[in-house]
């Protein structure tokens, strides 16, 4: 019979323990090293500020728990949920003291207190979980699980949690009824009529299961008596053969339904926070350093050919929406810009246009679709509408990618695809660069193809003609 094999149970608390304790000693440095002192008078108060600041902390972990003990957890995820835990946190405690009259520090104070606690919380975190994974890998903290199953789902399952001891798993062996994978398998431990006397005689944590739909009575059977004796059951679909992706569940009252995709942005939190990055980052650009680009970009047009120094393009947006997609134009004025693509060595390009175009400073007015709503500094670059015909009946999974708004950068522009397109291939691979930004955007995500994007301007693209 299965029995309590270790302490894991506390480490998520140990987790708790230390966040609360950077918490506190961060704000204290800051406090007493910041020059920040208060009067004999109000020392009172700053006992209260110091509960509110605790008590804010546990309000906050209601909404993002701790996780980092999971399995499988990556550095930039841990990132984005500790700053994500700190902002609510931030939020949460500086309006509390505001409302409650307990406003006794300058904003200053909380300006560095939060910049030095997002790096060592961060920094806490990223350390706790590295060193719960080199625990895990010295066979500590493990779970001792079974297989029921060993067809091509069971084997993949297998691979995974074998992968990496630091993830935690033990798979003790499998349990199928074809007999004849007996010598096959890496521990056939017998048929599936023998799970249950297996787990009375020996520790056993999980149940994963990947029999198919069509052993139901087996599936039950296994489920019940896992239920019975305390012992967590997992039952992998059998979908995964051909559905090789991340999955959402969702409910339909008691109805299970799985999405196809997990998409961040459908969080209201997460469409807030990248709007608002989009308006802050915008309209600060716009008000400093575009009017200074704009007037040598426009002298440097208007010199090399006649036309306009705003180039205007129809281009599908979220939705399969179209908008006027703003440029500064690179090329002599021609009959052929709305469906034919920029190329190497292009006639069409004037000599100040190869210059915009090669550091990207063509794309600049795009920060006034940005600022409009219709496009987003990060995000899958916008095509023109023939381009959008052409492909959305070539290529699966083309107008995904129109899910979100376009950008001005994006994840596969600085992964190598940006620019011409010269096959199919290449198309496909833009493509599934998009829907993985799609599926895994995360805010610091996006900061970091800002910072690629920024640094490649500099050290120029060889795509970018």
């Amino acid at each position: 019979m299965r029995k309590c094999t270790g302490y894991g149970f506390l480490i998520k608390w140990l987790i708790v323990l230390g966040d609360v304790l950077v918490l506190n000693l961060v704000f204290f440095l800051v406090y007493y090293f910041g020059g920040f002192g208060l009067p004999v008078e109000l020392l009172s108060k700053f006992k209260i500020v110091i509960f509110l600041l605790n008590l804010c902390y546990f309000f906050s972990l209601y909404f993002f728990p701790v996780r980092i003990y999971l399995p499988i957890m990556y550095t930039d995820k841990v990132v984005q949920k500790s700053l994500y835990i700190l902002s609510l946190h931030g939020c949460i405690f500086i309006s509390s003291l505001f409302f409650l009259g307990l406003d006794i520090f300058p904003l200053n104070f909380f300006a560095y207190y939060y910049f030095f606690l997002l790096f060592s919380f961060t920094m806490w975190r990223i350390f706790a979980r590295e060193s719960l994974k080199s625990y895990r890998s010295v066979g500590r903290n493990f779970k001792k699980v079974i297989i029921v199953g060993a067809g091509k789902n069971g084997m993949d399952l297998y691979a995974e949690m074998a992968k990496d001891s630091s993830y935690g798993y033990r798979v003790l062996g499998f349990f199928d009824d074809n007999v004849l994978l007996k010598n096959t398998l890496p521990n056939y431990l017998g048929m599936t009529h023998e799970v249950e006397q297996f787990i009375s005689s020996n520790e056993v944590d999980d149940i994963y299961c990947t029999l198919p739909n069509s052993q139901d009575e087996k599936i039950l059977r296994i489920l019940n008596f896992a239920e019975k004796n305390m012992l967590r059951f997992y039952l992998v679909p059998e979908f995964h053969r051909y559905v090789k992706k991340s999955l959402t569940l969702e409910n339909i009252e008691t109805l299970p339904v799985m999405a196809l995709r997990t998409e961040p942005l459908q969080n209201i939190y997460n469409r807030m926070l990248k709007r608002s990055f989009d308006i802050i980052f915008s309209f600060c650009f716009l008000i400093s350093v575009y009017p200074i680009l704009y007037i040598v970009s426009a002298l440097f047009i208007k010199l090399s050919s006649p036309g306009p120094i705003i180039f205007k393009q129809l281009r599908t947006g979220i939705y399969g929406r179209d908008f006027y997609c703003q440029k500064f134009r690179s090329m002599h004025v021609n009959d052929h810009a709305d469906h034919k693509q920029a190329q190497k060595n292009d006639p069409r390009n004037t000599r100040i246009g190869n210059f915009l175009r090669k550091t990207n400073l063509d794309e600049i007015p795009q920060f006034y679709n940005v600022l409009k709503g219709d496009m987003s500094v990060v995000g899958p670059r916008p095509h023109m509408l023939k381009h959008t015909q052409m492909y959305s009946i070539a290529i699966d999974k083309y107008m995904v990618r129109h899910l979100v708004k376009p950008g001005i950068t994006g994840w596969a522009q600085v992964n190598g695809y940006r620019g011409e397109t010269k096959s199919m291939q290449q198309m496909e691979g833009r493509v599934r660069y998009d829907v993985w930004y799609i599926e895994n955007w995360s805010f610091l995500l996006d900061l970091k193809i800002v910072v690629v994007t920024i640094i490649s301007m500099f050290k120029g693209d060889k795509n970018a003609y």
